[in-house]
């Protein structure tokens, strides 16, 4: 058995412990901050809710398999995009009918759409073998997804046989000869987008999946296509009180493994020696001894502070960072007809809008908005009669005082642009909450507010990214600044990742 401490408690950090604890290792979890989750967070105040963070689940099935108890309602829309010129498609988890609409929005591209799916599927399979599989030194846990074609049987996704409470069972898949050639190597997002669609609305709905990860479709990988075939392979899922109770679910999970959890605790520094980590200090200068340390935080931050490597921090800097985000949580008189749980309210010039966020550093002066309102019957969220609208525009990491104007007239900017297109809130608010990049950077740590760390720019950025092992032997990395990425699969993946490394590096210990 090792003694394990993980430094921050966001969703990835949880899920190691979780996993490193079920191994049978004497873990330790230590937060900054007053709660667990990360980024997973909300904002309430006179009796509105707000998703301050991720709004839609994913892949519900890497929480299920680890046991997590969770309310989950399926969203069959999954969302509607709005364009400048007032058109409109819904997109849904059944592939046919988003076909149906896509060609009702721009006639003859159905089929196009549905070769795009097709194409990323393929890529999810492929970046399941291997990208997602563990470090480029070979696969260390077994896929998460469902082959291509094949439907979760119900809201537990699916659950590979063999497998028990998000373990690593049976023999891993290995990387097949194409699945390089599979995730379009060499190309952009927005040349993968003109590759299959005409319409320039569709193209501007496939590069809106470099947001994903902070970054510019532009420069962005292509492989980031794979994103629909995960929303409308596993579908869009609605935790019933917010996604927070995931967080809680999982500190829930947490306690009976028996995993020893100290809020309000600053960790300052990974004590190592040349070869491996010793524990950490925590900010009232107690030194706690550890034969592991999974550090679940900014990259940018271990490297910089809590244990310092000049090297890696400047090939961390090369990377750029990625976007931040400025969140307008609007409490909304009323009810919306025809809102759905997502909405993307695009601007006028994608191209323009990126330059702005990763060439001119300021925020778009036509911004693409993306609401998320609650459309389930759900109490927690809303008074009767009323919505909670949370807004979340993509801006630089950085100082909002650089911004040529104030953030409350940059969100009145942002509410003149969304009543232009459909949305206008004037008499409907009872109150607007903002939380602007420097909110992030100082709840979070993250380096100048960014959401994921470095930007994913060039075709090789996700292999550039920091690993989930240290440069000590003993140290890990786990988050959305490390590998495989953010968002909450993706967080997942790096938990169960860090795990198998950890039973691979020190056989016998648990």
């Amino acid at each position: 058995m090792a003694e394990v401490i993980v430094v921050g408690g966001g969703v990835g950090g949880m899920v190691a412990a979780l996993l490193l604890a079920r191994d049978g290792h004497d873990v330790r979890l230590y937060e900054r901050l007053p709660r667990l989750g990360g980024k997973l967070a909300e904002h309430t105040r006179d009796g509105f809710t707000f998703s301050a963070g991720p709004s839609l689940l994913t892949l519900p099935g890497l929480f299920l398999d680890l046991g997590v108890p969770l309310d989950l309602l399926e969203l069959h829309q999954l969302c509607r995009y709005h364009w400048a010129d007032g058109s409109v498609l819904p997109t849904y988890r059944d592939p046919e009918r988003t076909a149906e609409e896509v060609d009702r929005l721009a006639p003859g591209e159905g089929r196009n759409w549905r070769a795009f799916h097709r194409w990323a599927e393929r890529c999810l399979d492929a970046s399941a073998r291997t990208f997602f599989a563990g470090p480029s030194s070979g696969p260390v846990v077994e896929p998460p997804f469902r082959p291509a074609g094949r439907r979760p049987d119900d809201r537990r996704g699916d659950r590979p046989a063999g497998r028990q409470s998000g373990q690593p069972g049976g023999p891993l898949a290995r990387p097949r000869p194409g699945d390089l050639l599979a995730v379009a190597p060499g190309r952009t997002l927005h040349a993968l987008a003109g590759r299959f669609f005409r319409d320039a609305r569709l193209r501007q709905y496939v590069d809106r999946y470099a947001t994903y990860a902070g970054s510019n479709p532009y420069r962005a990988p292509a492989a980031l296509g794979c994103v629909p075939a995960i929303e409308h392979g596993d579908g869009g899922w609605y935790v019933r009180g917010g996604l927070p109770r995931l967080a809680d679910a999982l500190a829930l999970s947490l306690d009976k493994a028996g995993v020893e959890i100290r809020l309000e605790t600053e960790i300052t520094e990974v004590i190592a020696g040349a070869g491996r980590v010793g524990g950490v200090r925590t900010a009232r200068g107690e030194a706690v001894r550890a034969d592991i340390v999974v550090v679940n935080a900014d990259a940018a931050c271990l490297y910089g502070r809590l244990l310092p490597d000049r090297a890696r921090l400047r090939r961390i800097a090369r990377l750029g960072l990625s976007s931040s985000a400025f969140l307008l949580l609007a409490a909304v008189e009323g009810r919306t007809e025809g809102m759905a749980h997502h909405s993307v309210v695009f601007s006028a010039d994608y191209r323009r809008e990126f330059g702005d966020i990763f060439d001119r550093r300021r925020p778009p002066e036509d911004p693409t908005v993306y609401i998320a309102c609650p459309v389930v019957d759900d109490p927690a969220q809303a008074p009767e009669g009323a919505e909670s609208w949370s807004m979340l525009v993509n801006v630089p990491a950085g100082d909002p005082g650089r911004w040529p104007m104030p953030p409350e007239a940059y969100a009145e900017l942002v509410l003149d642009r969304l009543a232009s297109r459909g949305y206008d809130l004037s008499g409907r608010l009872r109150f607007l909450d903002l939380l602007t990049p420097a909110d992030l950077r100082d709840r979070y740590g993250g380096w100048g507010g960014a959401i994921y760390g470095g930007a994913y720019g060039g075709p090789f950025a996700p292999f550039r990214r920091p690993g989930n092992r240290g440069p000590r032997r003993g140290l890990y990395l786990v988050g959305g600044s490390a590998h495989p990425g953010g968002g909450l699969p993706l967080v997942a993946m790096g938990g169960r990742i860090v795990a198998a490394l950890v039973r691979r590096d020190f056989p016998g210990s648990a």
